[in-house]
């Protein structure tokens, strides 16, 4: 099992500008590719040196295999934390959950760490967790199971019941009062479904149908036709990526239909719904981009490549970190009720808090496309 070691001391940046001032220290796909050479340190040889001074954080996500560049994004991303905030408190050791989430972890606890930030894909959780609940040591994933999500397992990756909410909010405000539903068969789309349902009946309105249909090009053409046949709704929910939703798009406003379009935050990134002209007017949540580019330009800068959208959630776990390390002996265990602040704290994302539950809690903005662009209609709120 191999780590790579990162802390205050091993790196060679000064005078590197921070990206986040006045900040308080999926997956979905890459939107762009990581690189595949990064510069990493070299493993350390046997065990780590003592640590008086520095809190030990194990990161877990995949170095090698098929997923390598999301987890180099990752780590690339936290060191930029590291350099950015000038951290000399944290020593963050990275182990590639590839060989074995179970592995990784039992070497991240024999080896002292306090916190572990990852791993990356929900159905790893279980098998760090069997290591590092018995030790005491808690789970920041980047995951979006919320179904993983419990006393020592925070989730922390971006969830789509919270985009749906936010855009039905927002209908609700504008007039919207039936809705429609376009879902895909598996996770994703039962969990559309539910969140559509639930946010219609916490905001007001009805649902009066849905449409299921099996992924691939004809598919959510056909179960937009029955929709569309169907009728009765003002809005109509498409849990969908960009270009499937641009094909029922097309069938829902044929013949000049007027039905307001909703998406969700797959849609966040996708310049393909400007060129469609069957997409104006629609409106999706997703959390704000503002500091994104930021990130991205000095992302590219350091590392010759530029970062999956993921990569956002290492920078602001190491954030996350050095705010509760504030009052954080070196040593103790971590205290885990500093997560649960509920005044949040603020990232490259934005806003975030984590509920009682252990899932995260985001501000997002709510986004229309007009006249081949995607302009925000309604701000995320700065904090809760």
């Amino acid at each position: 099992m191999k780590r790579w070691t990162i802390d205050r001391r091993t790196l060679a940046a000064a005078g590197l500008a921070t990206l986040l001032a006045g900040c308080s220290v999926i997956p979905k796909g890459a939107e762009r590719p990581a690189p595949v050479d990064t510069p990493t340190p070299e493993p350390s040889a046997t065990v780590l040196p003592e640590d008086q001074a520095r809190h030990r954080i194990a990161l877990l996500v995949p170095m090698s295999g098929d997923n390598a560049n999301v987890g180099q994004a990752i780590a690339n991303a936290t060191t930029m934390a590291l350099l950015d905030t000038n951290a000399s408190n944290l020593r963050i050791t990275t182990y590639d959950t590839a060989a074995g989430p179970e592995v990784a972890a039992r070497q991240a606890v024999a080896e002292g760490n306090k916190l572990i930030l990852g791993p990356l894909l929900g159905s790893n959780i279980p098998s760090v967790l069997s290591v590092a609940r018995p030790a005491d040591v808690p789970v920041i994933s980047f995951s979006n199971d919320t179904n993983a999500a419990g006393p020592d397992v925070f989730i922390m990756g971006h969830i789509p019941e919270q985009s749906i909410a936010r855009t039905v909010q927002y209908a609700r405000g504008k007039g919207a009062q039936t809705f429609g539903i376009l879902a895909p068969d598996g996770d994703y789309g039962v969990r559309a479904e539910e969140a559509m349902r639930r946010s219609v009946a916490a905001y007001g309105g009805t649902v009066v149908w849905t449409e299921r249909y099996s992924r691939g090009n004809t598919s959510i053409v056909s179960a937009a036709e029955r929709l569309k046949a169907q009728g009765g709704y003002d809005s109509v929910l498409i849990a969908e990526g960009a270009r499937l939703s641009i094909q029922a798009a097309g069938t829902l406003k044929s013949g000049g239909a007027s039905a307001r379009l909703l998406g969700t935050e797959l849609w966040s990134g996708e310049s393909s719904i400007t060129r469609a002209g069957s997409m104006n007017g629609a409106i999706f949540s997703a959390v704000s981009d503002n500091r994104y580019k930021r990130f991205v330009d000095s992302y590219e800068t350091r590392f010759g490549g530029q970062p999956y959208r993921i990569a956002t959630l290492g920078y602001d776990a190491v954030l996350l970190t050095l705010r509760v390390a504030r009052d954080w002996k070196v040593g103790t265990d971590f205290p885990i009720r500093e997560l649960r602040s509920s005044d949040g704290f603020l990232g490259l994302d934005g806003a975030f808090r984590f509920q009682r539950s252990g899932v995260v809690e985001r501000a997002m903005e709510v986004r229309e496309v007009v006249g081949g662009k995607v302009v925000v209609v309604e701000n995320a709120p700065g904090a809760f």
